[in-house]
Order: C-alpha cells, then structure tokens, then sequence
C-alpha cells in the first residue's frame, strides 16, 4: 500500500472558531476510510479543505497524482486544479446535469480531465474515444442500462451512481463521498455499499467518505477517522475505533462498549 491522500497539522479557523484544529492522517491506496464525528465536528469543513474549496488557515494537503508515485502539495490550489491532480469528490446534494444523459454526464467530465474544451470539431475527432472511455465506466458503475436516460429521470439511487461515475470519469487517484447513501432505502443502501467496495477492489482508485448511518461504516470501512470538535481524536480498524472511550463518549455517546466488535454492531442492525 502507498500513501494516497496526507494532511499536516491541517487547521481552519473562522474568527474564533477552531473548525478544523491541526488534523494530521494519512490515507493509504486499497483501504475504505471513514471519517465519523457528531454534528459540528469539522467534517465539511475538513473534506472542503482536501478539495480546495477552503483554503486552511495552516497545516498542508498532499495528494497523490494518477500518473506520479510521489505525493504532490495541493495547499492553496483552486479545486479544480486539485481535481486535475488527482482528487474527485461526490457531493451528498446531487450535482450532475439532469437534462443531459447519463453518459454525457460522463463524458463531460472525461473532457474536463483531458483538459479539453466542448469544441464541436474537437468533440467529433475524438467521439468513439470519449465514448468508448465512459461506457467502460459506466459499466463499472453498474449504469449501462440507463446510459441514454436523461438524469432527471432517474431514481435516486442511480442518480447517486451517476455522481461516483462522474467522479471516476477524472481518472482519480482518491474520490471523496459525501453521504454516498443518504434518502436511500435499505435495498439502495445495501448497492451502493456493495457498488463502493466492488470499485475499492477493481480500480486504483481510493474512496474515503462521510456518512452517519454507523451500520454502513462499520461494514464498508477498512479504517475509521474520528473528529470532535475539529479534533482527531481516534483512528484505526473499525473495531478498535467502536472501543475507544472517548468515541463513545464523544460520538455514541456511551452506547457501545463491553468489547462490542463490528460484527455485533452490524448484526444488531441498530443505527448509533
């Protein structure tokens, strides 16, 4: 495994609140990273500031290029320069164009990474390409059947799907998700987790996300970041995060604990 996404000493302050408060990790290829905390712990802020949408008051962000085997600093870079480099990020609210196809969705983001503009004459040297590339991933995506639906005609979950398959249409080497399963009904959830882990396994691709539905990070997460108060405060495997005291104090509130394992909590069913 190397190293696909770090922050330094990571810090975002509005006025006299600490939002972000000298977060150090290190996010590594092949792992699914969750990043918990309760209401206020700084975890918008801190996804805003690995995708450029804030800029840290201090500390640093590194990201691994596609194409490079070095981490490379994005601090201070505007997001879609970010975007280039390597990081592509899902958002909870929908954020795809709903009057144009699921593929033409992809294939706008297929020419944004190329760095290409929506020339007509340039769209036509190179179509069979671009639409070669995004069926490919909208087959990874499990959208093949809907590839000339219009997004707004689409349900909510594959509407979700359409979002990570924009994210993938950048080539990236790490893709946020924010919420990735929120509205969604238990049979979508149990798709979108399966879909997560299947491209976490056939890609190169790493997927870190925010999401509150405790059984859905304990049974997707290799790794679980916990912040409170714009402090991380525990990391690790997710059974050693559930037995941490000050996660259950902070976050659960006390309610799991007695050596509960993962597997408890997920075969319980029962939401923290």
């Amino acid at each position: 495994m190397t190293t696909v996404l770090e922050t330094e000493g990571l810090t975002k302050e509005f006025g006299r609140l600490v939002a972000v408060d000298g977060v150090s990790v290190a996010v590594d290829s092949g792992e699914i990273t969750s990043i918990i905390g309760p209401n206020g712990a700084g975890k918008t802020t801190f996804y805003n500031l690995l995708a450029g949408q804030l800029e840290p008051t201090d500390g640093d962000v590194h990201i691994k290029p596609r194409d490079g085997d070095e981490l490379v600093t994005a601090t201070g870079m505007p997001p879609h320069e970010i975007n280039r480099l390597g990081l592509s990020r899902a958002f909870q609210i929908n954020n795809v164009f709903e009057g144009l196809s699921v593929i033409d969705n992809v294939r706008i983001a297929r020419i944004s990474r190329e760095g290409r503009t929506l020339d007509v004459r340039s769209l036509a040297r190179t179509d069979r390409e671009l639409t070669e590339s995004a069926r490919e991933i909208l087959e990874l995506t499990d959208l093949q059947d809907v590839a000339d639906e219009e997004c707004a005609s689409l349900s909510h979950g594959d509407v979700r799907k359409v979002e990570i398959a924009v994210a993938l249409g950048t080539d990236p080497s790490v893709v946020l998700l924010d919420e990735p399963t929120a509205g969604m009904n238990p049979t979508e959830t149990d798709r979108m987790v399966e879909l997560v882990r299947e491209l976490n396994s056939s890609t190169d691709t790493t997927f870190v996300l925010t999401e509150h539905d405790m059984d859905v990070v304990l049974g997707i997460s290799d790794r679980i970041l916990v912040l409170d108060g714009g402090k991380l405060i525990a990391r690790g495997p997710p059974d050693d995060v559930m037995a941490d005291e000050r996660v259950q104090e902070a976050y659960l509130g006390g309610e799991v604990g007695d050596g509960a394992t993962t597997e408890d909590r997920t075969a319980g069913g029962g939401e923290a």
